[in-house]
């Protein structure tokens, strides 16, 4: 019974240091593969656009700036609640941290709604991946970032259910840190994209 007390004891908080930066390092080298990745779609995207300006120009009419830029709101703000629910559990607040996730679990889905929308309104006025290659990069890019934020809220799920169960404390956070990285990378990709596709000038 003491050995297997001591063995639980060894786990996960056997060396938080360690793992802090194991961690830290592990999400910041995934975190460069997710930007090579986009990076090169940001590169095609450059290719084209010089290649077809009037094209991209006349086309990027289409989409919705409005729905746009309240997307660009919702993830903003939800990289700020995500930093404060990592500020909180730094502070050992379980439950304010619980509230700020589940917070910006709710912009993640209020953004896919509004995307949800968004591309209804395109599949309705006959406008799909093979229309042009700007609409191939804009559903391509878009697409794959919806991916990024259905994995963010995944592991938003899980820190959440986590957080109200008491498994993370002011001493062991890693994961809610690490969760927070991801999702931020979320946010700033969008950042990027909005500008790029709908406010091409």
């Amino acid at each position: 019974m003491g050995d297997a007390s001591l063995e639980h004891s060894h786990g996960h908080h056997m060396d938080p240091a360690v793992e802090y930066s194991s961690s830290k390092l592990g999400m910041w080298l995934f975190l460069g593969t997710e930007i090579l990745l986009f990076g090169g779609l940001f590169a095609a995207y450059a290719i084209f656009r010089a290649k077809y300006p009037e094209m991209f120009f006349e086309q990027h009419v289409e989409l919705n700036k409005k729905m746009g830029a309240v997307n660009t709101c919702i993830l903003i703000f939800s990289s700020l609640t995500m930093a404060m629910g990592v500020s909180a559990i730094q502070r050992g607040k379980q439950k304010a941290t619980a509230i700020l996730i589940l917070i910006t679990i709710l912009c993640g889905l209020g953004f896919g709604v509004v995307k949800y929308f968004e591309y209804s309104a395109k599949f309705h006025h006959h406008i799909y991946p093979d229309t042009s290659i700007f609409f191939s990069l804009y559903f391509l890019m878009t697409g794959l970032h919806m991916l990024h934020v259905f994995i963010g809220l995944a592991i938003l799920g899980v820190l959440f259910v986590l957080t109200l169960k008491g498994k993370f404390t002011a001493k062991y956070n890693t994961p809610v840190e690490v969760g927070g990285l991801y999702w931020h990378l979320v946010d700033l990709i969008w950042i990027y994209l909005f500008p790029l596709l709908y406010l091409i000038g």
